[in-house]
């Protein structure tokens, strides 16, 4: 029970990993007019959930999957090809930045779990770290399971982006809430669709909201302003 109690903890939108003012490509899709109903926001956030489970998810699975003494050099290949495919210059670096947060955040939560070997495993590599691989490794070294995490990641992604919706003044909070709750019943089909995939079956699937991120330095973020 108190497992499940500290999972409800780690999920929680007040953690300061920096994802909560991060919108993705959401503001700037809503900016150019990419996104201009509800009907849009809707297939924004599928096409969204879909890119996650199909490239976050199989390197989540991977990590789960690495063991000693191939670890190192296993996780040097998964993260250089990681690192590979953040194409996009924000994406990139919030990445970089939500990884050390929530590294931080784990060794403060968890002290006597070894969370410093993860940064010295990306130290020694010279690799960037990134936040799905940091966000696995440390869940994998406290014992959640494999299946716990990739919902908890699914959720966090879907929550992070309705917030910056209801921020943006896109929807209100009790249709927010609502579209949530109305999302959690594709999880068990995307999941399904990638839960066994390895990392080399990872793929980027929405490429115009990766090009609409590409603009987001370009525009008055009302985000970042709040």
């Amino acid at each position: 029970m108190s497992q499940f109690a500290r999972l409800l903890h780690l999920v929680d939108s007040s953690i300061p990993t920096g994802s909560f003012a991060y919108s993705y490509g959401l503001e700037s899709s809503i900016t150019f007019g990419l996104i201009n109903s509800q009907f849009g926001l809707r297939n924004y956030l599928y096409s969204y959930l879909q890119q996650v489970a199909s490239m976050e998810i199989p390197f989540i699975n991977s990590v789960f999957e690495l063991v000693q003494p191939e670890m190192e050099q296993e996780l040097q290949t998964m993260a250089a090809e990681y690192d590979a495919m953040m194409l996009v210059p924000a994406i990139h670096k919030a990445s970089v930045v939500q990884a050390k947060n929530w590294l931080k955040l784990l060794k403060l939560f968890y002290p006597d779990a070894g969370m410093g070997a993860v940064k010295e495993w990306f130290s020694v590599l010279e690799i960037p770290m990134h936040y799905t691989l940091v966000f696995a490794l440390c869940l994998k070294k406290i014992g959640f399971s494999l299946q716990d995490v990739q919902t908890m990641y699914l959720h966090m992604a879907l929550r992070d982006q309705v917030s910056a919706a209801i921020r943006l003044g896109f929807i209100g909070p009790m249709e927010g809430h609502k579209l949530q709750h109305d999302f959690y019943s594709i999880f068990d089909n995307l999941l399904a669709a990638h839960a066994d995939k390895p990392y080399s079956h990872a793929s980027r699937t929405a490429f115009l909201l990766d090009t609409a991120q590409v603009f987001h330095e370009d525009i008055y973020s009302k985000l970042f302003q709040n």
